[in-house]
């Protein structure tokens, strides 16, 4: 079993930045893939941000590629989401999620094992 705790959402205006974290515990966090999805009101939830267990390789849906961050500190079993230039689409309950997968390849949405409770990320305009 793994645990995940989602912190650090928030109410921001448009073009402000967040950090999200998501703290793990349980198993061997170093190695599960890590990945961020979102789900806003009334939508599917869509996946948003992966990293690989090593965290080398990264993986970005187009709509947040080049605003946001993903990264990993496999010392602290933690996993970030670096939020930069949020629009009002950015608006969701961000999750955190957790996948066994010992390689550097995506992972896809269908194979995450565990999930948080999710974090609310509200961009006004």
């Amino acid at each position: 079993q793994v645990q995940l705790v989602e912190s650090g959402g928030g109410l921001v205006q448009a073009g402000d930045s967040l950090r999200l974290s998501c703290a793990a515990s349980g198993r061997t966090f170093s190695e599960y893939a890590m990945g961020w999805f979102r789900q806003a009101r009334g939508k599917e939830r869509e996946f948003v941000a992966q990293v690989s267990w090593s965290g080398r390789s990264t993986y970005y849906s187009d709509s947040v590629k080049g605003r946001f961050t993903i990264s990993r500190d496999n010392a602290k079993n933690t996993v970030y989401l670096q939020m930069n230039s949020l629009k009002p689409d950015d608006t969701a309950v961000y999750y955190c999620a957790a996948a066994a997968h010992y390689y550097e390849s995506y992972v896809p949405s269908s194979a995450y094992d565990y999930w948080g409770q999710g974090t609310q990320v509200t961009v006004s305009s």
